[in-house]
C-alpha cells in the first residue's frame, strides 16, 4: 500500500515540530514547504538524520516549491506570522491574510485532493479565507484550536484534581481567542463531573466555582501565558500535537470526536461561519457535527464568541479579502 503524504506550509517552530512527530509516528511521508530558502531543506535533513536513532522510515523533504506537495492527502498549514509590539489587530489581519490567500492559491493549484488543517493565526479568519480562496469543500479545510484548548482545559484540571490527565474529558467550543467557551458542565474525570470532585476537595461549592473559574480564565489566556512566559516567539509543541491528533483520524479514518474549527450550516443556531464545535473526523475530513445541548448561560457564551467570529470575518472583508 503506497504511503500516505502530508504537507506543511511553513517551516517554522510548528512546522518542524510537525515534521518531527509525523517521522516518529511513521504517520506519511513528509514535504516541509517555506519561502525561505534553505530553511525547510535544513530542517528535514536534521530531523531525517535522528531517523536511525529514533527508529523511524520516512520521506522527509524540504522544499520552496509548491510543486512539490503534489498528491498531498493532507496539509497542514501553519504559515503566518506572530503579532509583534506596536502591530495593530487590522495589520495582523492583513499581513496573514496577504500570506494564506498566496497559500490557498498554491495548495489549490497542486495539491486539490488534500483535506486542509489550518492553525495559523488569526485562526477563524484564515480557515474562511482559506474556503474562499481554494473552493475547496467545506468539510475539507478544517481549523485546528479546539483539540489545544481542550487539552490546556484538561491539563488544568488534572493538576487541580491531581489525577492524570488522561483520564479527564474536556472540550472546548467557540472561536480561538478570549471569548472561547470551556464546557464546565461537561467536564469529567471518567465520568465523575468535575465540579462534584472540586465541590468535595473544598467542601464548599462557591470555592469549587472561584476555582473551576480560575482555570476557565487560564484556558481562554493559555497562549498569551506561554507568549509571555518564552517572550521570543508563541506555542509551538502543543499546536502541533493538536494537528497531529487531528491528521491521524483523518488518515487512519478514526471517526473521532475532536473540538474543530468547522463550517456551520444550522448547527448551533450558526449559518455560514467556521466555529469550534465536536466534530467527527475521519477520511472525508469533518465527516459529523454533534450538537451538544446547552443551557442559557453556556448559549449566550458560545452566542458572543460567535459574534467575535462575525466580527473577525467582517474586519478581514472590510480590508478586502
Amino acid at each position: 500500500m503506497a504511503k500516505k503524504k502530508i504537507a506543511l506550509i511553513g517551516g517554522g517552530q510548528i512546522g518542524g515540530v510537525l515534521a518531527q512527530l509525523i517521522g516518529l509516528r511513521e504517520l506519511a511521508d513528509v514535504v516541509l514547504f517555506d519561502i525561505v530558502e534553505d530553511m525547510p531543506q535544513g530542517k528535514t535533513l536534521d530531523i531525517a538524520e535522528a531517523s536511525r536513532v529514533d527508529g523511524f522510515d520516512v520521506s522527509l523533504k524540504g522544499t520552496n516549491s509548491y510543486k512539490d506537495i503534489a498528491g498531498s492527502d493532507v496539509v497542514i498549514i501553519t504559515a503566518g506570522l506572530p503579532r509583534k509590539p506596536g502591530m495593530s489587530r487590522d495589520d495582523l489581519l492583513t499581513t496573514n491574510a496577504k500570506i494564506m490567500k498566496s497559500v490557498a492559491e498554491g495548495v489549490k493549484e497542486n495539491a486539490p485532493d488534500a483535506i486542509v488543517i489550518i492553525i495559523s493565526n488569526p485562526l477563524d479568519a484564515m480557515v474562511t479565507l482559506f474556503q474562499k480562496v481554494s473552493g475547496f469543500a467545506h468539510h475539507k479545510v478544517i481549523g485546528q484550536a479546539g483539540v489545544l484548548d481542550s487539552s490546556r482545559f484538561s491539563t488544568f484540571i488534572a493538576w487541580e484534581l491531581g489525577v492524570s490527565v488522561k483520564d479527564i474529558n474536556a472540550m472546548v467550543l467557540g472561536g480561538h481567542g478570549d471569548t472561547m467557551v470551556p464546557l464546565v458542565r461537561y467536564a469529567n474525570v471518567n465520568g465523575v463531573p468535575v465540579m462534584e470532585l472540586l465541590e468535595r476537595k473544598y467542601g464548599d461549592a462557591a470555592k469549587a466555582k472561584e476555582v473551576m473559574d480560575a482555570m476557565v480564565q487560564r484556558t481562554k489566556m493559555a497562549g498569551g501565558e506561554v507568549v509571555k512566559l518564552l517572550k521570543t516567539g508563541s506555542a509551538f509543541y502543543s499546536p502541533a500535537s493538536s494537528a497531529i491528533a487531528m491528521a491521524e483520524a483523518i488518515l487512519g479514518d478514526q471517526k473521532r470526536v475532536l473540538a474543530s474549527c468547522v463550517y456551520l450550516n444550522g448547527e448551533y443556531g450558526v449559518n455560514g461561519y467556521y466555529v469550534g464545535v465536536p466534530a467527527v473526523l475521519g477520511e472525508n475530513g469533518c465527516e459529523k457535527i454533534l450538537e451538544v445541548t446547552l443551557n442559557d448561560e453556556e448559549q449566550a457564551a458560545f452566542d458572543n464568541s460567535v459574534s467575535a467570529v462575525t466580527n473577525l470575518v467582517a474586519d478581514m472583508e472590510r480590508l478586502g479579502f
